[in-house]
C-alpha cells in the first residue's frame, strides 16, 4: 500500500477484516482503511467506486460472486504454491478455488513454474512479479557474519513451518560448535511445544525465544546462517530479506521460489542431520560462509522495490484499459522454459513422494490436468 502511494494517479483504499494490530507494518496517514465483516464487501465496493479490487483471500465462494459483478475489475493475487494445498490435504481446492482463479480475467502469481508452465495448462491468466521487499538493497550495512548465531524466522506455532527440524538440527550443530546459538523470531504465542523440545534435548542454553519483531533485522547484524525449513512458500519474505543481508539460506527442497537460487544450500530430505551437516560446514568454514554471504546479497539487487512498483503500475494500467492489453502484457514477459519448469515440479513431486506416502502414484501428467485434480481425494 505504501509504495501503491507513491503513484499519485491512485486512490487507495484498504479493505481490512481486523483493525489495527500491535507490532503490524505501518501504512500511511492518508490511505483510507476500512473493516469489513467479509459479507459486505460489495457494499463497500459500490460505495467507495473503484476500479479495480486486488483480492487476497482464499473464498471462492466470495471470488465467483465478485467476478459476476462487471462494474469494476477483479484481480486475484494467490500467495502459495499449489503444492501446499496437498500437504494441507484440501484438495477440494482444485475444483474451488482453483477454478475461481481460472474464471477471472486478470491474476497474479508468485511463483515462476506455476505462473509460466503449470496454470498455462489449467488455463490460468496469470501475471508473474514477486512480493516487494521489507529492506532496500542500498540502505543496508550487511552482517558481518561475526558469530554463529543461526537464525529462524516467522510463524513458529505453524507446524508446516517446521521449526522444530531447526532446533533438532541444533543437538548435532553444538557438538562441533559448541559456542553457536539459536534465535528464534516469533510470537510466543502456541511455541509450548517447541519450547519442551529444546528443554527435552537440553538445549534451553542454545535455543533462544526472542519473541516477535516488526523489524527482525535488529538481529541480522552479525548472524551467520538463516535456516528456512518450511515445507512449501511462493516467495519467502524471509528468505529475501537474510539474504538482503548477506546471510547464507539452508533450504528445505525450496529450489523453485524466484529468491532461492544464490548463497543458499538446498537439502532435499528433512534430516536434522542433514540440516546440520550444512551448518556446522558454514560456520566452521570462514571462507565458504563469507563467499556464501556475498552470493547471497548480490543476488537480490535485482529485487528493486522501485522497479517492482513500476511493473505493478504496468499491470494495473493494463488491466484498467481491458483484456487485450493485459493479455498483450502477459505475452510480453519472459517465461520460464518448460524444460526447466518440468524440472523443478519433479523436485516437487519427489519430495511430496518422500513426505506423503499417499502420493507415491502421482505424476507430472497427473498434475497439469486440472480435471484429474479436482476429482483428488
Amino acid at each position: 500500500m505504501n509504495h501503491f502511494n507513491k503513484v499519485k494517479i491512485f486512490k487507495l483504499f484498504l479493505f481490512s477484516l481486523k483493525r489495527k494490530i500491535e507490532g503490524e507494518y505501518n501504512i500511511d496517514n492518508n490511505i483510507e482503511r476500512i473493516i469489513f465483516g467479509g459479507k459486505n464487501l460489495i457494499e463497500l465496493i459500490k460505495k467507495t467506486q473503484i476500479d479495480i479490487l486486488l483480492y487476497q483471500f482464499y473464498d471462492y465462494k466470495q471470488i465467483n460472486i465478485l467476478n459476476k459483478i462487471k462494474n469494476f475489475k477483479l484481480v486475484l493475487i494467490n500467495h502459495s504454491c499449489f503444492f501446499f494445498w496437498l500437504y494441507l490435504g484440501k484438495y477440494h481446492f482444485f475444483k474451488t478455488y482453483y477454478q475461481a482463479y481460472k474464471n477471472c480475467d486478470y491474476s497474479i502469481s508468485l511463483v515462476p513454474f506455476e505462473n509460466d508452465y503449470l496454470f498455462k495448462k489449467w488455463g490460468i491468466n496469470s501475471i508473474l512479479i514477486p512480493n516487494f521487499v521489507q529492506y532496500e538493497y542500498n540502505e543496508v550495512i550487511p552482517s558481518n557474519l561475526s558469530s554463529n548465531i543461526i537464525l529462524m524466522i516467522g510463524r513458529g506455532n505453524d507446524k508446516y513451518k517446521r521449526f522444530d527440524l531447526g532446533i533438532k538440527a541444533m543437538k548435532f550443530i553444538i557438538y562441533e560448535v559448541p559456542q553457536s546459538e539459536m534465535k528464534i523470531i516469533s510470537s510466543k504465542n502456541g511455541l509450548l511445544f517447541l519450547q519442551n523440545l529444546a528443554k527435552h534435548l537440553n538445549l534451553q542454553n542454545y535455543v533462544k525465544f526472542v519473541g516477535y519483531s516488526s523489524n527482525p533485522a535488529i538481529y541480522f547484524k552479525n548472524a551467520s546462517i538463516h535456516i528456512f525449513p518450511t515445507i512449501c512458500e511462493s516467495f519467502g519474505n524471509v528468505l529475501a530479506e537474510t539474504k538482503i543481508y548477506g546471510i547464507p539460506n539452508i533450504l528445505l527442497g525450496l529450489d523453485y521460489v524466484v529468491a532461492s537460487i544464490g548463497g543458499t544450500v538446498i537439502i532435499y530430505d528433512d534430516s536434522p542431520l542433514s540440516i546440520s551437516k550444512i551448518a556446522i560446514k558454514i560456520l566452521k568454514n570462514k571462507r565458504y560462509k563469507r563467499k556464501l554471504g556475498r552470493i547471497a546479497r548480490k543476488s537480490m539487487k535485482k529485487y528493486n522495490n522501485n522497479l517492482i512498483l513500476k511493473r505493478w503500475v504496468n499491470i494495473i494500467l493494463s488491466i484498467y484499459n481491458g483484456k487485450d492489453n493485459y493479455q498483450k502484457l502477459r505475452n510480453e514477459d519472459k517465461k520460464m522454459k518448460d524444460k526447466e519448469a518440468i524440472k523443478l515440479i519433479e523436485n516437487q513431486l519427489k519430495l511430496l513422494n518422500y513426505r506423503k506416502k499417499n502420493f507415491m502414484n502421482l505424476t507430472l501428467n497427473n498434475l497439469v490436468n486440472l480435471t484429474f485434480m479436482k476429482n483428488l481425494k
